[in-house]
């Protein structure tokens, strides 16, 4: 497996400060001998258990003199200076492993970190375990051991214990790296997210310009802290003192806003690095989006942050909104601010960000803070999840993005958000057109449906369509409570509009169950006539407020629904607005069941107290928000995930097979015949039904001892296109038919030699079960229909790696073919937990064995006795080819 931990990684430690993460080569010698001499006598003798210090010595120079090619040595840099050192002494399939950290930089997570890659070095070289030796006063030590969450052991010898660790990931690795990362990002961050003080860099003095503009937003935005101005020559602006550079302001400035033209961006990032300042914010453009020039000037910038421990925003950004109650910033150049509240908002672009605000202003939606990410040259949307994650302040947050640096954090990260409050997202670039816009746009390779899909299914993240669908689900999220199921009741004045939503929640997925007989006898006594009352509710255009209150009553206090719909028609026969007031009022009975509130006709709320309801204009917007909470409620009632550990043994025989077989062959990918296969997935519980032969006599004994009828077809992966040259038959019922036609296809192929694959007719749904590495996201597994029906259907679902039975069940569930897997009209179920393995085996194939650069398992028969795999094509490669992350991996991820 590609060591993932080779390049130098920037990480965030405890106190929000950026260290270094990187291989130990020689060229550290120096370094490595200073931090031995330079640690106090007591940590010393805690490392090599004598107070001597040659053993310190001694160890510096072997550690540096050893070969690192395995990477099973980092050092740790902060601030310019090594501050950390980690290896691991191979043994066998153990490594011994030992750690000294500088002693002012004690409590900053620093060994943790060293040892995390190095588990994820080790694993990559094969190693299992690591074995620490430790004096049970070194409590550092045993602190960083036990709370990393790998599984371990220890055992008491004298003054010293001994720990055996496995350097596999765990679920408990991994909880715990994130909450580490949460904490330090919200360290790291709090002064962007609450500056108690602003420095606008590039007011003009002729009042032009962005600097101005943003100016303007913060003095307009009644800023609670402090506003500085810089300019290199300016005494004063307007009626607004002017410092020459940063450094000159009195106070430590949290904020700095950089709207200088991109000449002279650097000049005034490097001021405010030297300045202490926690955040820039570079709305300028002229970066990473104009090509390699803008990138490298780019790279500079954040180069100079991280020696700094600043975090940077953006450049080519819209600026920073802070609308808490305690914080007011609009560091934007837009007007556009709405109410204070609880909706984090991040957006990779402008424009958007700028229709974002502003929809929220307009429906009102509370808003506590937004970032424009422009470039991300640093800070991320998972950056800001991580810090968004366990603050208060936040209820919910929405994302715009374009691209995804970091599929496997962001999936890590937005899993932890969405477990805790909804997290939405609209993801620009779906499409080849929108792809290309996107990477001229943000300088950014674009996601794709498919692994975007993938993902928020994985991280329970609610996919919007556009930035108004994304802002009504939004409101209604922060608004109302998470639906407990997903059957909604309908309440409307007009007939026709309740058939309609009905028609739309059922399009939509949700259920619109028939009321109980006695829940409609007491509905009855409230509405006249022979309107319907079953579920829509129809009211009647003369219906009265307190007939309409009582319903509603009824229906939130029935235990039938789990979330109401209320559409208000304005008529000439009844007074619309006592309707809604009326309706509000009756809600407040039962706060907990969620309901939105659609008027239509032109209805004026103004003077009605409509806080207890979320409020639309349009059926379709407030059906797609409840639906959106309501999948997001299934979400969170879904048992987490619990991922089988890592079978090394498996894994390590699996790579070897891959190993010889890709060392086999001199080209740089090879699609494998099926002995190969077999060998190689066979292992994991996938095989192909039948058996393989050479010859038509091999292939005849084989047909009789599988039993006819049987299909035969070449297995040659070489050969393509089997079907339209004759190279396939089905369907035949004897030893000579078999045996001729093998001698046929012999004879097309002008062979004797080639291998044939002989099969039992099995009858049942197709399916397909793939792999394939996505540049950016990694393996993804496809379930989808099989055979002809794949690409004709479309009909397919997306997983990232590992994957549980129940993801694979989710899956299966999703397909359009769902109902013949089920027992259609009748007909027997397939065996689904068969089919879920074969789910799980390819998932963990994706995860176990990088080498596998395709796999196509297609068609799968799958029926009452189980799932037939009747076609498998792999394609292998070397796995320095091998494209996107390692789902094994860590994450001791950098913070950009």
């Amino acid at each position: 497996m590609t060591n993932q931990t080779a390049a130098p990684a920037d990480v965030l430690l405890a106190d929000g400060t950026i260290a270094t993460i990187s291989r130990l080569v020689p060229s550290d010698a120096p370094e490595v001998l200073s931090l031995h001499e330079s640690v106090s006598d007591d940590a010393s003798r805690l490392r090599f258990f004598t107070v001597s210090r040659r053993a310190g010595a001694a160890y510096a120079s072997h550690l540096t003199a050893i070969d690192n090619d395995l990477g099973l040595a980092f050092v740790a840099r902060r601030h310019g200076q090594l501050v950390g050192v980690a290896s691991a002494e191979v043994d066998g399939s153990t490594a011994e492993i030992a750690f000294l950290v500088a002693d002012d930089a004690h409590g900053l997570g620093i060994g943790t970190l060293l040892l995390e890659h190095l588990a994820a070095a080790a694993r990559d070289a094969g190693i299992r375990t690591f074995r620490a030796e430790v004096l049970v006063e070194n409590h550092p030590m045993i602190d960083v051991l036990a709370d990393a969450g790998y599984a371990a052991t220890k055992q008491f010898r004298g003054t010293a214990v001994t720990w055996e660790i496995s350097t596999s990931p765990t679920a408990a690795v991994l909880d715990a790296a994130d909450g580490r990362e949460r904490v330090s990002e919200a360290r790291s961050l709090g002064p962007l997210l609450a500056p108690r003080n602003v420095a606008v860099v590039g007011v003009r003095r002729d009042g032009q310009g962005i600097g101005n503009a943003v100016l303007r937003s913060i003095q307009n935005g009644g800023f609670t802290g402090t506003t500085y101005l810089v300019h290199p020559d300016a005494e004063t602006l307007g009626d607004l003192p002017a410092h020459r550079s940063i450094r000159q302001i009195p106070e430590r400035v949290d904020v700095a806003i950089v709207a200088v033209p991109a000449s002279r961006v650097l000049d005034a990032v490097r001021d405010a690095a030297e300045a202490g300042v926690g955040a820039t914010v570079i709305v300028t453009s002229g970066f990473g989006e104009l090509g390699a020039d803008g990138r490298q000037l780019e790279n500079q910038v954040l180069q100079i942050a991280r020696e700094h421990d600043m975090r940077i925003v953006g450049p080519n950004c819209l600026g920073l909104l802070c609308n808490g109650t305690d914080v007011r910033l609009n560091a934007t150049f837009s007007s556009a601010v709405p109410p204070s509240g609880g909706l984090a908002i991040a957006s990779q672009s402008g424009g958007v960000g700028i229709a974002l605000l502003d929809l929220a202003r307009e429906l009102e939606i509370g808003v506590q803070s937004f970032v424009s990410l422009g470039n991300q040259a640093d800070v991320t949307s998972a950056d800001l999840m991580a810090a968004w994650c366990d603050d208060p302040a936040v209820t919910a947050a929405a994302l715009y993005l374009e691209s995804l640096d970091k599929p496997a954090k962001f999936a890590r990260l937005a899993r932890r958000f969405s477990e805790q409050k909804p997290l939405l997202a609209v993801v620009g670039g779906r499409s080849a057109g929108g792809a290309r816009a996107g990477a001229s746009h943000t300088a950014s390779a674009a996601t794709s449906a498919a692994g975007v899909q993938a993902l928020f299914a994985r991280s329970g993240v609610i996919q919007c369509h556009g930035v108004d669908e994304l802002a009504h689900a939004a409101r209604f999220l922060t608004e109302q409570k998470v639906p407990a199921g997903n059957k909604i009741a309908i309440v409307s004045n007009a007939g026709g509009i309740g058939i309609l939503a009905a028609d739309t929640a059922d399009d939509l997925g949700m259920v619109v169950p028939e009321l109980s007989e006695a829940l409609q006898a007491r509905i009855r006594e409230h509405v006249t006539g022979t309107i319907g009352i079953g579920n829509p509710v129809d009211l009647g255009a003369a219906a009265r407020p307190g007939n309409a209150a009582q319903v509603v009553e009824l229906l939130l206090a029935s235990g039938e629904v789990d979330a109401l719909v209320v559409a208000v028609v304005a008529t000439s026969v009844s007074d619309p607005t006592e309707l809604v007031a009326a309706v509000a009022q009756a809600r407040a009975a039962a706060p907990q069941t969620p309901v939105a509130l659609v008027t239509m006709g032109g209805i004026d709320l103004s003077g009605t107290d409509v806080a207890q309801l979320t409020t639309f204009s349009s059926l379709d917007d407030s059906l797609q928000a409840l639906d959106h909470a309501v999948r997001y409620g299934e979400w969170l009632r879904s048992p987490r995930p619990v991922f089988d550990e890592f079978d090394d043994d498996r894994m390590n025989r699996a790579r070897q097979v891959a190993g010889v077989l890709t060392g086999r062959s001199t080209a740089t990918e090879q699609w494998l015949a099926p002995g190969d296969q077999q060998a190689l997935l066979g292992p994991y519980g996938v095989s192909l039904v039948g058996e393989v032969a050479t010859g038509a006599e091999e292939a005849a004994a084989a047909a009789e001892r599988l039993g006819f009828p049987v299909a035969v077809k070449v297995a040659d992966p070489a050969v393509v296109h089997k079907t339209d040259r004759g190279l396939v038959q089905v369907g035949l019922t004897s030893a000579e038919a078999v045996a001729d036609a093998v001698n046929d296809f012999q004879q097309t192929l002008e062979t004797p030699e080639a291998p044939v694959l002989v099969q039992p007719m099995v009858a049942g749904v197709e399916l397909a079960i793939g792999l394939v590495r996505h540049p950016t996201f990694g393996p993804l597994v496809m379930v989808a229909a099989g055979g002809v029906a794949t690409d004709v259907l479309d009909d397919r679902r997306f997983l990232m790696p590992p994957i549980t039975q129940p993801d694979a069940a989710h899956a299966l569930r999703g397909l359009r073919i769902w109902p013949l897997l089920n027992g259609y009209r009748g007909s027997s179920s397939v065996d689904l937990e068969a089919l879920e393995h074969l789910v799980v085996a390819v998932g963990q194939l994706a995860c176990e064995i990088p080498e596998i650069a395709e796999l196509d398992l297609n068609p799968v028969m799958a029926n009452a006795a189980g799932a037939a795999v009747v076609d498998i094509k792999v394609r292998l490669r070397p796995t320095d080819e091998s494209s996107g992350p390692d789902p094994r991996q860590l994450g001791a991820q950098p913070p950009a």
